[in-house]
């Protein structure tokens, strides 16, 4: 299989350098931010590291949407939930969208496969998500958090189908590659359990500029993420979507994997700290939106989004 990145970030280029080096696959990059194409054509390719150690260059093919020709079978997609719709738009114009071709995501936050569905075939769409950590400290260097094999994610069709044999391949090329696939049954509520995790860790995390390591921390951590848990657990049943965790499972989620990546500043913190826009409304804003939606208020949620916001505007008086 032929394999198309969108965004070389730090979760593009661990799955495409992944897929690259241990399914021995063809990956090619798709990327818009000049800095960090000028850094991968000056430097021969991307700096990846491992929990800070053992850092080296990894040959990489990238290109501007414009100046590639290739037809990958399987397109893989991180861009940042803000960016996607433009970034589809650009690609769709550049003619990198072809009939046979697939389509994988894991972004974080939801409304992303609505999105994707209007330039590819619902049935040619494998819905994913990646608890997997990534750090991407400047352009074209990017480091692993946690040992190889542990790796997590989880795909689904989006037309919530049983996978067909080109799923299927996706599937056991992400095994070769190590990133840990399993399947579940409907994407949903597969994907809704990924954004109520990344509610509490992602967004704490970033409110107080810490590591997921130094926030478990607090002993009272278990009663806040028990409180979002909750509020997003009642919003979901609301509205019909069943997530593939339990409430209790969640919360101790949040210790388990915070002691995994104790090193690790989330996503959300790394948009945050570089003084970019977070997700936020993309995650906690969601789920309140489906609490609205179906009569049911996450008043805790609203006011973290409320908060994160406030932090960005605060940016301005440092």
């Amino acid at each position: 299989m032929h394999y198309g990145i969108i965004g070389a970030g730090a979760m593009g280029y661990r799955y495409g350098v992944m897929l690259q080096e241990h399914a021995g696959v063809k990956v090619d990059f798709i990327e818009t931010w000049e800095p960090n194409l000028q850094a991968v054509k000056s430097q021969g390719g991307v700096k990846v590291a491992r929990d800070h150690q053992n850092q080296r260059l990894i040959p990489i093919n990238i290109y501007r949407p414009e100046e590639y020709s290739g037809s990958p079978d399987v397109w893989i997609i991180f861009k940042k939930q803000m960016q996607l719709a433009t970034e589809l738009m650009r690609c769709q114009k550049a003619g990198l969208f072809k009939p046979h071709q697939y389509v994988f995501s894991a972004m974080n936050g939801m409304g992303h496969f609505e999105k994707i569905n209007q330039f590819f075939d619902p049935d040619k769409i494998i819905c994913g998500t990646a608890m997997i950590a990534t750090r991407m400290d400047k352009p074209a260097d990017v480091d692993f958090m946690g040992d190889l094999g542990t790796e997590v994610m989880h795909m689904a069709p989006y037309n919530n189908q049983a996978p067909n044999l080109t799923m299927q391949q996706v599937f056991q090329d992400f095994q070769l590659a190590q990133l840990g696939p399993k399947w579940a049954t409907d994407w949903q509520g597969m994907c809704m359990s990924k954004v109520v995790f990344n509610a509490v860790c992602n967004t704490l995390c970033t409110m107080f500029e810490i590591q997921m390591g130094e926030f478990i921390q607090y002993p009272g951590v278990r009663e806040m993420a028990k409180q979002l848990f909750d509020e997003a657990f009642d919003a979901c049943e609301r509205a019909g979507i069943e997530l593939i965790e339990t409430r209790q499972a969640e919360v101790d989620s949040v210790i388990t994997v915070s002691k995994a990546y104790q090193y690790h500043y989330p996503s959300m913190y790394q948009d945050f700290s570089k003084g970019r826009p977070t997700e936020v409304d993309y995650i906690n804003g969601y789920i309140a939106k489906l609490g609205r939606q179906n009569d049911y208020i996450c008043r805790t949620h609203e006011f973290v989004v409320h908060e994160v916001h406030l932090a960005e505007t605060m940016r301005q008086f440092k």
